[in-house]
């Protein structure tokens, strides 16, 4: 088995939190960043782009923060473990597709390196206003996984965390750094790859016209595909059924809300780390 890959910087090292976060991101598999620059997250894009060519990583620099959305949710849909980064005022863009993305249960990751605000405010200095948005800044009845680190170390680690819970639960998660964190430096100790737990993609692997995107098990957690296999499926930010196809029923709206619900809520015990 393999201790150590290009993504995994295997050894002590003394990084910035927007550097770990970056080292979490490659630890955990993800390939595809979308975004658009935004203080005081930039070094992230940096150190994303110094390591993209070692670890065959993409990156796209978006028009704005809704369109960095966007591709990250299209990313995850072809299979790659994917994200964006961002501040509050881009947060703040983000809003309507981070409610497709749960709506569509797309395993995606989104990190806010918050600062001063409301509006521009103070790109340089630390703020932690975006916490009430993060749970409840987008419409309608849901529930997310949120972290929040106070160290390089685990701006590391909580990046690693978000990435598998957004696979487990096929849930976008988020994130809550700050200016501060972003910036401090401090001691990163990471671990070889076979010591690092990574939760893989829970694909169908049944027949082809038997597919359903919403179809879930015990766990309340849909299956994906991979979109190479020729599978033929629908995905809409409609309500809609196991198909994905809209239904606008009562019925059908409880069936399909629910779940966004109780499939976090059920382990919020194990979520939880105080």
């Amino acid at each position: 088995m393999k201790t150590n890959t290009p993504a995994i910087l295997t050894g002590t090292h003394t990084l910035s939190g927007n550097e770990a976060c970056i080292e979490g991101a490659f630890a955990a598999g993800c390939r595809f960043l979308a975004a658009y620059p935004i203080m005081p997250a930039l070094e992230t894009i940096d150190r994303y782009l110094q390591r993209s060519s070692e670890v065959d990583a993409t990156f796209i620099q978006m028009e704005d923060e809704i369109s960095a959305l966007a591709a990250v949710i299209g990313a995850s849909w072809t299979g790659k473990k994917s994200m964006t980064i961002t501040s509050g005022p881009g947060l703040s863009n983000m809003m309507e597709h981070l409610g497709l993305s749960v709506m569509l249960e797309t395993p995606c990751v989104i990190i806010d390196v918050q600062r001063a605000g409301p509006s521009i405010g103070i790109p340089n200095r630390p703020g932690q206003g975006d916490v009430m948005q993060a749970r409840w800044g987008s419409h309608g009845d849901y529930e997310l996984i949120v972290l929040s680190p106070s160290s390089p170390q685990e701006m590391f680690d909580f990046t690693i965390k978000a990435f598998n819970f957004s696979e487990k639960y096929r849930s976008p998660v988020l994130i809550m750094a700050d200016e501060y964190v972003a910036h401090q430096k401090g001691e990163v100790k990471i671990q070889p790859a076979n010591k690092i737990k990574i939760e893989p993609r829970k694909y169908f692997k049944g027949e082809k016209d038997k597919y359903l995107p919403f179809k879930r098990d015990k766990n309340f957690v849909p299956r994906m595909v991979d979109i190479g296999e020729n599978y033929k499926f629908h995905v809409t930010g409609l309500t809609h059924d196991d198909r994905g196809y809209p239904v606008m029923t009562e019925k059908c709206q409880e069936y399909n809300v629910h779940p966004l619900l109780w499939k976090i809520l059920n382990d919020r015990d194990e979520i939880a780390e105080f």
